[in-house]
């Protein structure tokens, strides 16, 4: 575990936000994947296993938070005071964008434009055909781009 803890942890925080919510999720990534060794079939992955159990854990997180929508301008607010963020006006507004998006498609999108997952990796990891992973990433963009040029800025 301790191999893929950095990168778990990475994924999951561009996926929730927060790092307090990141530790939490990641948390509970290890108790299902400790509860679930027994049961891991090995016709995938280790790596592509932990990637599906923290992917559906973080979005599990997300469902349960949904309503909360000052938990959602805190958590861009820690975005832009996170000694880890260094980005500008535009780096914040490609978070809000994403922050905007479905669950799925935010997860989609986070894995395929930040962790660099081919659409085959994220098809074993989300559990879905590769065709709606690339229809889900284009809305993704899309969704991103016309949010970012209502704010008035140009992409």
């Amino acid at each position: 575990m301790e191999h893929f803890q950095q990168a778990l942890y990475w994924h999951i925080r561009k996926i929730v936000f927060l790092h307090e919510d990141a530790d939490d999720v990641l948390q509970n990534t290890y108790i299902k994947v400790w509860k679930g060794l027994v049961n891991f079939r090995k016709d995938s992955k280790i790596y592509t296993w932990l990637y599906r159990i923290a992917t559906n854990e973080a979005l599990s997180f997300l469902r349960s938070k949904k309503a909360m929508h000052e938990e959602v301008e805190a958590a861009l607010w820690n975005i832009q005071t996170d000694p880890h963020f260094d980005g500008d006006e535009v780096q914040v507004l490609l978070w809000q964008g994403i922050n905007s998006l479905p669950e799925k498609q935010r997860a989609v999108f986070v894995m395929k434009y930040f962790d660099d997952k081919t659409y085959v990796e994220m098809a074993e990891i989300m559990e879905t055909s590769v065709g709606a992973l690339k229809a889900s990433y284009h809305h993704a963009t899309k969704k991103i781009k016309a949010f970012v040029r209502d704010k008035d800025l140009f992409i």
